[in-house]
């Protein structure tokens, strides 16, 4: 494996598992946590990505250990992911909201909008096609 400024990319080997699934893995430390981007692939070859924090711990009787919090996000989500990050970002480094025709709808309109909204209202969902292949 080859790790250089942080990347490391996953080369070829014995495990097949390994090879199929994790396809590229960028390590960003940031003080105290460190943060791993890691593509990864599904058994039909679909890229996802897992971001996952792991942060040191000093645990009962002086033991370190290491906390870790993972996201799991899959290809259709990456753009709104992508906008959302973006916009909390922007917002921490202006101190303001963008305009409001850019953001994202609070929590309280999509409360308001969706009040008095009946369940025929909403996408019919069939669930016998849940379990078909």
């Amino acid at each position: 494996m080859e790790e250089e400024a942080g990347i490391k990319e996953v080369a070829s080997g014995t495990d097949e598992k390994n090879v199929k699934e994790e396809i590229y893995t960028k390590i960003v430390r940031a003080g105290k946590r460190t943060y791993f981007f890691d593509v990864k692939a599904t058994r039909k070859e679909d890229y996802y990505l897992t971001i996952t924090e792991s942060k040191k711990r000093l645990g009962k009787e002086g033991k370190v250990f290491y906390e870790k919090h993972k996201i799991f996000l899959y290809k259709e989500d990456f753009e709104k992911f992508a906008d959302g990050l973006k916009d909390a970002v922007t917002f921490i480094g202006n101190g303001k909201d963008l305009p409001k025709t850019e953001t994202a709808k609070t929590e309280e309109q999509v409360k308001q909008e969706t009040e008095g909204l009946s369940a025929t209202e909403f996408s019919n969902i069939e669930f016998d096609d849940l379990g078909k292949k």
